[in-house]
């Protein structure tokens, strides 16, 4: 973009940065937008304002106040409205008092003069207070980030340490369950057996002469006379 040289009346060149912003950057613009919003003006001038002093386009000031900036001034976005409200009320205050007598003129400048010193004191405080409070919030969500990617991998850990764990009890619960059903078909096998053996017993009580043998299988077969 070209701008105008104040003091050589000649044309300067500057360039649009298109870096990150930073934390000062960002307290610039919420000073700078708060101000505006005190005072009555609009956020594009604000963002103009931001632009020329950090050599970015308003665009990019409006886009990143209202994508990050704006989150983290909640309360003084609500503060400065406050105070704008505030100064309305007091500048309408001084035009129906200037129709008054003397006494009450004075009366009035002291409390449009009160009202201004408040706004300006609250304005330092907060200047001051909000940047305080901006780097103490990014500090506890860097922590707070720096915790939770450490939890994440511990978990990460347990996760493969459980899989490992499931793999060796399917493993073991599979050995188990071949050996029960081998020992059920055995089992199955011996009362197969005994109930032949109890049913060739009850005949050959009865038939003395019965003769009885086993086959390749296990089982008894009768023997005729």
């Amino acid at each position: 973009m070209y701008e105008l040289d104040d003091h050589t009346g000649g044309i300067e060149m500057t360039s649009n940065r298109q870096d990150a912003w930073n934390q000062d950057e960002d307290v610039l613009l919420a000073e700078v937008v708060l101000r505006h919003i005190r005072e009555g003006g609009t956020q594009l001038q604000a963002f103009e304002e931001v632009g020329k002093k950090l050599s970015r386009t308003a665009a990019a000031c409006g886009f990143r106040w209202n994508s990050f900036v704006r989150k983290q001034y909640k309360s003084g976005i609500e503060l400065a409205k406050k105070q704008r409200k505030e100064s309305k009320k007091d500048h309408s205050l001084k035009k129906e008092k200037t129709s008054n007598s003397n006494e009450n003129n004075h009366s009035e400048k002291n409390s449009f003069e009160f009202s201004v010193d408040t706004i300006e004191a609250h304005h330092d405080q907060f200047s001051m207070s909000g940047m305080i409070q901006y780097l103490q919030k990014a500090e506890e969500a860097l922590r707070n980030e720096e915790e939770l990617l450490a939890s994440v991998e511990e978990y990460k850990t347990q996760v493969v340490q459980l899989k490992d764990e499931v793999k060796q009890l399917q493993k073991k619960n599979f050995e188990y369950e071949s050996k029960l059903r081998l020992l059920e078909d055995d089992h199955q096998s011996l009362l197969t057996i005994f109930e032949k053996a109890r049913k060739m017993a009850l005949l050959q009580e009865s038939e003395d002469k019965v003769k009885f043998q086993m086959d390749r299988n296990g089982n008894l077969q009768r023997l005729n006379k």
